[in-house]
């Protein structure tokens, strides 16, 4: 997601400018976002892990540094040090450049064009028909560039060798705080990860972190999420989340893992599209999180992780899926709670919980793990059939999918510490607080499919005073209905029909733009920015 020999590194390096006319504006953005301060009770870990946290906050600081390139297809000291506006330079920190993530990427920063949909990743001059045409083995792996040589021609560049420099450095800390981990697993899985980075190959290292289980501190770095490659959906962008585990929340979770298997078999879609079966090795567990660097960090910021994206760890280990506690306890707090108080009725806003939310994010992340990795025709991956298409229809799934698992797992008698009233009512003030980003990312397109999927199933009604209700059994058939229909399309791997449901309805329509427009006219905070560090943490 970086790098890159554009004209808009011309632009970068040129341009001066003076925000002061615009100081108000630029303020009000900024106050979109939250401040909250990112610590958690570290006393219980050894005088080691507490200095293998400052090898681990050196190497975060690495990934962020190379997503700047990776999403603003520049340099970054230069962009930030023509923002002469403290409070557009705040906005540009928290976007990683010129173009606001809440608002359909739009320009907030005079001088700049629309941001290039491959971001950093690709040539801006390079069609979709030039690249599909074009014979090269590499081209579409997570983890390449793509650039042109001296004579124009289209090449691949590692991002090992794009980044050496940085790459080289971030290794030499890891191996640094692999001789600190108090955990043999979590130590092997430093190790291996600083290999990976040196190669491109995360599938060691991956299989080595699916068996950390009995750390304090845990660690995700690398290049991970697809997201900001909107051309194709190809390319991975490089983040990094510093984790100190909730003991007492993860003993609750673990029995959940086992069920996978059984759940896969409920899905509501012909058996075809549930043949494969998830690996049973999963964790599900609890975390406090004290560091955000690069994709995870620019805007919206993410409260759960399910990983590892590769689908070969998936069908033999599975997934970690990671809660991140308190981001969502701060979420839910300062956003969620607000915006039901504006748009849900009184007699509904009662089930706006907590721990309602706490488990709509859990079995999201669940979810993901669930469903179809391989098209039905034996063409490939899901990922690649949908290209560009693929994260929206994904996280709709996930978002669609963990609703039906929190039902059944409530049927089963195996979760009973929310009411299904509680969860599809906070699900309802879930997709709210997501629409706000607009509708050009992922998540944004996900959420607008949900909604208009249980628009038109009847699952909610919206009065005279744009109030919302829920209808229980509509909801419920409804998510039955739509979990069917995009475990389908996946299945099927038909990238012009998903292209086109995308298009239809994943898109803000004018009710719930009205709705949008009545909770922003309330100064509810549309996400959160961190102050973190390892200062911040020891303090």
């Amino acid at each position: 997601m970086k790098i890159r020999n554009i004209v808009m590194v011309i632009t970068l390096t040129t341009m001066l400018f003076s925000c002061t006319e615009k100081k108000k504006p630029y303020e009000d953005l900024a106050n979109q976002y939250a401040k909250v301060t990112l610590t958690t009770d570290i006393s219980h870990l050894s005088d080691n892990e507490v200095k293998m946290l400052e090898y681990l906050f050196e190497v975060g600081k690495i990934m962020d540094d190379i997503y700047w390139t990776e999403n603003l297809g520049g340099d970054k000291d230069t962009f930030l040090d023509n923002i002469k506006d403290p409070n557009a330079r705040k906005y540009a920190e928290i976007n990683y450049g010129p173009w606001d993530q809440l608002d359909n990427r739009r320009i907030f920063i005079s001088g700049y064009g629309e941001k290039p949909a491959g971001a950093g990743f690709y040539p801006t001059d390079m069609t979709k028909e030039e690249f599909e045409a074009w014979e090269n083995a590499d081209k579409t792996s997570q983890y390449t560039l793509v650039r042109r040589d001296a004579n124009g021609n289209l090449i691949t560049v590692w991002y090992h060798q794009a980044y050496a420099k940085q790459i080289i450095k971030a290794a030499e800390l890891l191996k640094k705080a692999a001789r600190l981990a108090a955990d043999e697993e979590f130590a092997k899985y430093l190790e291996l990860r600083a290999d990976a980075l040196l190669t491109d190959d995360y599938y060691y290292s991956d299989m080595a972190w699916m068996d950390v289980r009995n750390n304090n501190v845990d660690f995700v770095v690398g290049p991970i999420e697809n997201y900001t490659d909107g051309l194709f959906g190809y390319k991975a962008a490089h983040e990094s989340f510093i984790l100190i585990k909730d003991q007492e929340w993860t003993a609750k979770l673990a029995r959940y893992v086992k069920l996978l298997p059984q759940l896969q078999k409920k899905l509501p879609v012909e058996d075809k599209y549930k043949k494969e079966k998830p690996g049973s090795d999963a964790d599900l567990a609890a975390y406090d999180v004290v560091y955000y660097g690069g994709d995870c960090n620019m805007a919206s910021k993410t409260i759960a992780i399910n990983l590892p994206n590769d689908e070969r760890v998936q069908l033999q280990k599975g997934t970690r899926k990671l809660q991140l506690k308190n981001a969502m306890q701060a979420k839910f707090d300062k956003i969620v709670v607000p915006i039901s108080e504006v748009l849900v009725s009184p007699e509904a806003r009662q089930n706006v919980k907590f721990d309602a939310f706490f488990a709509n994010v859990m079995f999201h992340e669940v979810a993901h793990g669930l469903g179809i990795k391989n098209t039905l025709d034996g063409k490939g991956t899901v990922r690649h059939a949908l290209k560009e298409q693929y994260s929206a229809l994904e996280e709709a799934k996930a978002d669609v999918l963990g609703l039906f698992l929190v039902t059944k797992l409530h049927e089963m008698g195996e979760y009973d510490n929310t009411t299904l009233e509680e969860n599809y009512t906070t699900f309802m003030a879930g997709i709210f607080r997501s629409v706000r980003f607009g509708a050009a990312s992922a998540h944004g397109k996900a959420n607008m499919i949900e909604f208009n999927f249980l628009a038109n199933e009847g699952a909610f009604t919206r009065d005279e005073n744009g109030l919302y209700n829920i209808d229980f059994p509509k909801m419920k058939l409804a998510v039955e209905k739509l979990g069917g229909a995009i475990l389908k399309a996946q299945g099927d791997g038909d990238y012009e029909y998903v292209k086109e449901w995308i298009a239809t309805d994943g898109v803000i329509k004018p009710e719930m733009q009205a709705d949008l427009d009545k909770v922003n006219e309330m100064g509810i905070p549309k996400d959160i920015w961190y102050e973190m560090g390892m200062d911040v943490l020891t303090k």
